[in-house]
Parts: structure tokens; C-alpha cells; sequence
């Protein structure tokens, strides 16, 4: 494919002296580009490393912030994973300044405080009582990265492709999925034995965790699934008639 861009050494770019493919920013040597100076692919940022960042500045993947180093942060200059705050080292906080993890306040070393300046821990609460334990063993699906999914141009529909217009040039668009779905997806990868982990979590309700995942871990895993018609036709690809219940 040409390029409709200058002084470019890679193909199909619409920006200028690109040695990537199919950048529409500038100077990318990364591919699907929107943004400028690139190394990665699929930013639309600027002067990334890494990959899917719509920030600036990372060196991370899929960052919406800034200056970030680590993975997922929606604020800026952190180095964790997970931040929504600036300047963490740690990881899942939604303070700032934070060394340690899951912090909603500033300037913790600790983990679990929704203060300030706090050096210990703070009490964990699971399912909304306080446990003592520590030592909580939390299946691994439980840490999916399912944020949003790659869409490749061939399977968006028409109205994707309208409110996504770079789409034709980068070949697909970044798409944002709710909790729930990401959840859902991290479900159904895991295998059995990790999903059953989930008895083993102090104070374990399967009715909040349903309504926090949208998963009825119980009903699945004793091989009881609750589905409307319209979800089991859209599984099974056709129109379903219920006759009569089972005996």
C-alpha cells in the first residue's frame, strides 16, 4: 500500500516520516499510530514505548494518564499498576503519592488506608465485614486485565466504524468494556480448581459478588446457569419455543 504522508520508509501512513505501517501521526516507529513519535503500536498519545496507550509520555501499555511506566494507570507518572492517582509506586491506589497498595488516600507506605501519611495497614473488609486474615490466597482470575479489547475492522459494525473514524487506517479501534464483561471474560478462561477459590475467601456472599461481577459463581459451578430466552437464542444462534418445563 502507498503512502499518502512524506518522507515515510513504511507503508500505508497518512503522517510524515513514519518507518512504521499504517500511522496517520507523525514520525512513529511503531505501527496503527494516531499519535506522534512512537515506538509502540495503537497509541493515541504521544512519544510512547509500549502499546495502546491513549496518554502520553509511556512507556507502559494501555495507560490513559501520563508519564506512566507501569500498566493501566489512568493517572500520571506512576510507576505501579492499576493507578487511578498520580505519582504511585505502588499498585490500585486512587490516592496520589502512594509507596504502597490499594491506598484511597495520599502519601501511604502502607496498604489498604483511605487516609493520609499512614506507614501500617488498614483493617480489610471482604464483602463488607473486617477480616483478621492476611494471608487470603484470591483466585487469579480475579486479576484480569480485561479493561478493553482489540476490534479488528473486519468484526466492528457500521455504526464503530462511524464514531471511530481512524479505524480504516489503524485497522480496528480500542474498545472499552464494561466491568462486567470483563469480568465474564476472565470467568471463562479460568480453569475449575481457580475458580473455586473463590469458597475459600473470608466472608464469601455469592449474591454481592454477583451483583459486583455479574457472575453466579455458586449456580455456575454446580451446573445450574439462570438464562432468559432471548440470552439461550443468542447462544444457540435461533429462536427457542418453550414447550414444557422438565419433570
Amino acid at each position: 500500500m502507498r503512502n499518502t504522508g512524506n518522507s515515510n520508509t513504511g507503508h500505508s501512513n497518512t503522517g510524515d516520516m513514519n518507518t512504521g505501517n499504517r500511522n496517520t501521526g507523525h514520525m512513529n516507529t511503531g505501527n496503527w499510530n494516531t499519535g506522534n513519535l512512537n515506538t509502540g503500536d495503537r497509541n493515541t498519545g504521544n512519544w510512547n514505548t509500549d502499546n495502546l496507550n491513549t496518554g502520553d509520555m509511556n512507556t507502559g501499555d494501555m495507560n490513559t494518564g501520563n508519564w506512566n511506566t507501569g500498566n493501566l494507570n489512568t493517572g500520571d507518572m506512576n510507576t505501579g499498576h492499576w493507578n487511578t492517582g498520580d505519582m504511585n509506586t505502588g499498585d490500585m491506589n486512587t490516592g496520589n503519592c502512594n509507596t504502597g497498595n490499594r491506598n484511597t488516600g495520599h502519601w501511604n507506605t502502607g496498604n489498604r488506608n483511605t487516609g493520609c501519611l499512614n506507614t501500617g495497614n488498614g483493617p480489610l473488609r471482604v464483602f463488607d465485614k473486617e477480616t483478621n486474615r492476611d494471608d487470603i490466597t484470591w483466585p487469579d482470575f480475579f486479576y484480569h486485565d480485561v479493561a478493553a479489547v482489540w476490534v479488528p475492522l473486519s468484526a466492528m459494525t457500521a455504526e464503530e466504524i462511524e464514531k471511530n473514524k481512524p479505524c480504516e487506517t489503524v485497522e480496528g479501534y480500542l474498545k472499552v468494556v464494561s466491568p462486567h464483561a470483563g469480568w465474564r471474560s476472565a470467568w471463562d478462561k479460568a480453569s475449575d480448581e481457580d475458580r473455586r477459590k473463590c469458597f475459600d475467601i473470608p466472608n464469601w456472599d455469592n449474591e454481592k459478588f454477583k451483583h459486583i461481577s455479574g457472575i453466579d459463581v455458586e449456580a455456575e459451578l454446580n451446573g445450574e446457569i439462570e438464562m432468559t430466552v432471548a440470552e439461550v437464542e443468542k447462544l444457540v444462534g435461533r429462536k427457542v419455543k418453550i414447550v414444557k418445563e422438565s419433570e
